[in-house]
């Protein structure tokens, strides 16, 4: 009698933000980076994406993928190399032990859902690859570590590697022409500094101009600033953020971070034709931090920015009061601030030019922390018999 059961797997997976960039790829096809990274696992209570992974010989329609409630291509080649390395890892399983369901010849079902803007520059694309290997990987009962599972994920998303640990978590660039050793590993897990906290603010929800992966491949090619970088500026970057992780020097933790993000975005700039990522509202909220830290005498913000205009600020829960008393006068009309937020007293008061062009720019705030990596659950967005569940 053929197997018709519907197997299920779901597991959650955070976003993370790099504190040392990623920017650059050796090998476009199996996403190998030109430099290690190292960044900082969100919180899920805030950010997560949710993904069930199933399959059933009764599935007629091939391989498939729901997000936020509309069907997404699985034909890239991103999806179908993750697709491909899951499978034949669960095929050498069913090889071994032949009383093993035949998972791996089945079509697979996914459903995955975003509980943040997907395209808004806030890391959509590592918490979904990450979420959609780990769910898979739990669906075939696969044996391999985080670390391992990482190697997959990166063939999704580069970034989405690091999203398979909670905490601080360094990419290894590897050397290795088959990107066996490109992979992700804990360098502190989120016990380790708890007090980390992250105040984003959305400068926008539009999509962005130019492709990470497009921008990337420019700026190799053309930019003279970045044989440097990745040369020299990142390996020292990767080595003292290490340090400051280890140690939980905030003092050299914020400078790292504000240091790199400016080398990142200036070869950007560096880049034929150049690349603007960050914009106004951007430059408004890096002179805002600035003047937190002049006037608390020593450096207690930081901020980074990815291939967009959000400004990410960290700070520790300790200075809470003064970062968030510094942004919420300002914004107090944007959705996302926290339930007690409203009482924090103004601290830094500044410029009025900067408080005109953050007022007009950011349009959301979303307050989170370091948090843990992906969560095996058991609430399923695919029911039992194999149909999406309405929400």
């Amino acid at each position: 009698m053929a197997d018709t059961k519907v197997y299920r797997a779901s597991t959650t997976a955070p976003v993370n933000i790099a504190v040392v960039k990623y920017w650059g790829k050796r090998d476009p096809k199996l996403n190998l980076p030109t430099n290690s990274s190292l960044s900082v696992t969100l919180s899920q209570a805030d950010l997560r994406t949710l993904t069930t992974a199933s399959c059933s010989s009764s599935y007629t329609d091939g391989d498939s993928l729901t997000l936020n409630g509309e069907a997404s291509d699985v034909s890239g080649a991103r999806t179908q190399a993750c697709f491909r390395e899951l499978r034949s890892r669960r095929a050498a399983l069913e090889a071994v032990d032949t009383s093993l369901p035949k998972l791996s010849a089945m079509p697979v079902k996914l459903v995955s859902e975003n509980n943040f803007p997907t395209a808004a520059g806030l890391a959509s694309s590592a918490a979904g690859f990450a979420a959609l290997v780990k769910a898979i990987a739990l669906l075939y009962e696969l044996p391999d570590s985080p670390s391992e599972l990482s190697l997959v994920a990166r063939q999704g998303s580069g970034s989405a590697c690091r999203s398979l640990f909670g905490g601080y978590v360094a990419w290894r660039m590897g050397d290795k022409d088959d990107g066996s050793d490109s992979k992700a590993e804990l360098i502190a897990p989120a016990e380790h500094w708890p007090e980390m906290r992250a105040l984003i603010l959305v400068a926008s929800a539009a999509k962005k101009g130019v492709s990470s992966t497009s921008g990337m491949q420019q700026t190799v090619a053309t930019s003279g600033l970045f044989q440097q970088r990745i040369s020299k500026v990142v390996p020292a970057n990767m080595a003292a953020m290490e340090e400051a992780v280890k140690g939980r020097d905030f003092a050299k933790f914020a400078e790292v971070t504000m240091r790199e993000s400016n080398s990142f975005h200036a070869t950007c700039a560096d880049t034929y034709p150049p690349i603007f990522y960050m914009n106004d509202i951007s430059k408004a909220a890096i002179r805002a931090v600035e003047a937190i830290n002049a006037k608390a005498g020593k450096t207690i913000a930081a901020y980074t920015f990815d291939a967009g205009p959000n400004c990410v600020v960290y700070y520790l829960e300790e200075n809470a009061s003064t970062i968030l008393g510094t942004f919420y006068p300002v914004l107090a009309e944007v959705t996302g601030w926290k339930e007690g937020t409203a009482g924090i007293k103004s601290a830094v008061e500044i410029d009025g030019s900067l408080v005109s062009t953050l007022k007009e720019g950011i349009s959301r705030v979303i307050m989170t922390g370091v948090g843990e990596g992906p969560i095996k659950t058991e609430e399923y967005l695919i029911d039992e018999n194999g149909q999406a569940v309405k929400r």
